[in-house]
């Protein structure tokens, strides 16, 4: 259900993990009178002229000294490049302008689904970008201001609010870009038609004087640790962390745009937490899964490697980025699966699943085709070797270099070694990369209890954190016979299936992923009820696992978990409010009984409509949202019967509210609920509702003494 809703919302564009960036002017400037005046020229490959807008001093300051030649054409890649040259000379060829081109077609493609399922669209990503908003996006929407652009004191040439951008293709918002549009006419212009809500393909028809592209900035740049603004609207360039993951990006409002509360969908959306976005929206597999947008640090020098076959046969030393380990043929092949998501070779990817709509069944976009056919893929992966130097150069940030943080840090000795030597006993043989002599990543050994006095040993090494990715790299099963491995967590995530055989990521991931068998049967507990009488045998061919996230700078990135559903969000970026997050989530991580449990199950808080191509329904207060929001709608709505079955289920309101009661009081529920539950969760992807579960047992052992010591000394992460 998901998908459906992304293709109706052009806003998408900001958040599917890619970037953003828009603008046509310099301060001090009128608006061209054309938007493809010369101003726009000469957007080379290298980015020629970009550079000069931006304060490199900040690069300097994340890596610790100045960028090398790559490093720097790294970043721009980093911060500018929308997946091809968005004016590629002769206009408009097959496959080619990056992604400035899918987002219109996208747009396109979203006003016909419009029509068809009646839900309205209220904005698109140039009255989002309106710059009479510039001094609430961080408020609201957790966006991150382009430091070199001010707010427009009144509309363009075009009669649209646009920040005054000393860039003159920034929008004003980090990563959010905008180019002139091949197909404008000025003559048939009217913006106001054009920023009304979109209902039907001839209110989109109406082309744009500009073009919205995306870059990795805007889900990827967010506020330093160590030197945070004193005003979040108003950031200074030496405010900016490259590449530390965005965690106040509100993913959700951005989604919400058009919907009212009394659609479904709006809750599922409302329901996504701060810092998270769904990869998996645009090119849906029907599971609404938003995941933490995580630092990056050492991609290549200091992530681990496992061998790998690829699909050529050949065995490659090669990491694991995403949450599930899916994108496993290198670094460079991971960030062109990014650029692929977000608009590389539009014509192409369009043609190979059903984006937004989600119905059709995926092709996989093939490598060798785009090698062949797309000029965009050969651009953007020319570029991959500097953006990889680049995001390896990023140095951690440590709590003692930050304003104040010497307050943070006053645990004693004692109280440090207590907290070394319980993360070496419990925490890293999985949670680090080096490893003690004799022992290997692969294999139960490093698990044994007999191991723990080498732990020990090496973290008492002075040298322990230098260099330590503090983590494995490891794909562990949600399912699994030796104790420890089962991490536990929310299994929405690595239950994905965009990268198995025949789906569209298949060329992205390692023939080994495809060959991974079934971990099992997932064995849940039921929130309804006292039983554990959920079961959801995940099928071979890639899901069901978990790679050991990081915990580099952990001090700074919480909520935790994979959806960061631990710990409170207080939006606040500053030194303390990073730490009051902390914390709390490290608390309840360690205090199992400190979480909500089920009460962090979302629910819809009032009676809301499901309208989806011609299932209509009244879903009642109370209802879990991904009871419904995971269901397969291929699988609905692509058999007539099958249709008819789940639309029964899901028009008997009472009964659905009665079951939702029983989440609340476990006497309501009775043989009738639970025979609803079992009905509807054969139609769901991932029946696991509860979200900040997983770990839960790992800590058991620890006194309240080893957890706060262990608090302690992860602050120095």
């Amino acid at each position: 259900m998901p998908g459906l809703r992304t293709g109706l919302v052009l806003i998408v564009v900001l958040v599917s993990c890619g970037g953003c960036g828009s603008g046509a002017q310099e301060t001090g400037d009128s608006y061209p009178a054309d938007p493809a005046a010369v101003r726009f020229a000469g957007f080379a490959e290298d980015c020629a002229g970009i550079p000069a807008h931006m304060d490199w001093d900040h690069m300097a300051d994340a890596v610790g000294r100045e960028l090398t030649a790559a490093e720097r054409e790294g970043a721009c890649t980093w911060y500018f490049w929308p997946g091809g040259d968005p004016l590629a000379a002769g206009g408009a060829p097959e496959n080619a302008r990056g992604n400035p081109r899918f987002w219109r077609l996208a747009e396109l493609r979203g006003a016909r689904l419009a029509e068809e399922t009646g839900l309205p669209v209220g904005v698109n990503l140039l009255a989002f970008a309106d710059s009479r908003r510039r001094g609430e996006r961080f408020a609201t929407l957790g966006l991150i201001n382009d430091p070199g652009c001010e707010a427009a004191t009144g509309p363009d040439a075009y009669g649209l609010w646009l920040d005054r951008c000393r860039d003159p293709y920034s929008a004003g918002i980090i990563g959010l870009r905008l180019f002139p549009n091949p197909a404008f006419d000025p003559a048939a212009w009217d913006p106001a038609r054009y920023l009304a809500p979109v209902r039907s393909p001839a209110d989109a028809a109406l082309e744009p004087p500009y073009l919205a592209g995306m870059t990795c900035a805007a889900c990827h740049v967010t506020f330093s640790p160590t030197n945070p603004p004193a005003d979040p609207e108003r950031p200074d360039w030496e405010n900016l962390a490259p590449a530390f993951g965005n965690q106040y990006l509100r993913e959700g409002e951005l989604y919400k745009a058009g919907l009212t509360a009394g659609d479904f969908l709006y809750h599922v959306y409302d329901s996504q937490r701060p810092g998270t976005s769904d990869t998996s929206r645009l090119s849906t597999d029907w599971i609404n899964n938003p995941n933490a947008i995580n630092p990056i640090f050492g991609i290549v020098s200091q992530r681990p490697t496992w061998n790998e076959t690829m699909a050529d046969g050949s065995r490659r030393a090669v990491p694991r980025i995403l949450k599930d380990g899916a994108d496993s043929i290198g670094p460079a092949g991971a960030a062109l699966r990014v650029y692929v998501n977000i608009g590389t070779c539009p014509d192409y990817r369009m043609g190979r699943e059903d984006v937004l709509g989600g119905l059709a069944p995926q092709q996989a976009f093939e490598i060798a085709h785009a090698e062949t056919h797309c000029a965009d893929w050969r651009q953007t992966a020319a570029r991959m070797d500097g953006a990889a130097a680049f995001l390896d150069a990023l140095a951690p940030y440590r709590l003692a270099d930050a304003p104040g943080g010497a307050a943070y840090l006053a645990a004693d000795a004692p109280t440090l070694a207590l907290g070394r030597r319980a993360f070496a006993a419990h925490c890293a043989r999985c949670h680090s990369s080096k490893l003690p002599p004799g022992l290997r990543h692969a294999g139960p050994a490093k698990h044994a209890p007999e191991a723990v006095p080498a732990w020990i040993a090496l973290a008492e090494r002075d040298d322990f954190l230098a260099g330590n990715f503090l983590s494995d790299d490891q794909r562990y099963p949600l399912v699994s016979e030796h104790p420890g491995q089962a991490i536990g967590t929310n299994a929405a995530r690595a239950l994905a299936t965009n990268a198995m055989a025949g789906h569209l990521w298949q060329d992205f991931s390692s023939a080994d992923y495809k060959a991974q068998p079934s971990p099992g049967t997932l064995a849940l507990a039921n929130p309804f009820s006292d039983a554990a009488d959920i079961r959801h045998r995940i099928p071979a061919g890639g899901p069901g696992y978990y790679r050991t996230p990081s915990l580099i700078n952990v001090w700074a990135t919480a909520p935790l978990l994979h959806n960061n559903a631990l710990g409170v969000h207080t939006h606040d970026p500053s030194v303390a409010g990073r730490l009051r997050a902390y914390e709390d989530a490290m608390e309840k991580l360690l205090w199992p009984e400190r979480r909500l449990g089920e009460a962090s199950i979302p629910r819809t808080p009032r009676d809301t409509e499901l309208r989806l191509a011609g299932l209509q329904a009244v879903v009642p207060a109370g209802t879990p949202v991904n009871l419904l929001a995971h269901v397969d709608l291929r699988r609905v709505l692509g058999d007539a019967a099958e249709g008819q079955r789940f639309a029964a289920l899901v028009g008997q309101p009472r009964r659905l509210a009665r079951l939702g009661r029983s989440l609340d009081d476990r006497t309501v529920y009775d043989a009738d609920t639970a025979d609803l539950l079992r009905r509807l969760l054969a139609y769901n992807q991932a029946p696991d509702l509860v979200e900040d579960h997983g770990h839960d047992t790992h800590f058991g052992v620890l006194s309240d003494a080893e957890k706060r010591a262990l608090i302690e000394y992860m602050k120095t992460f």
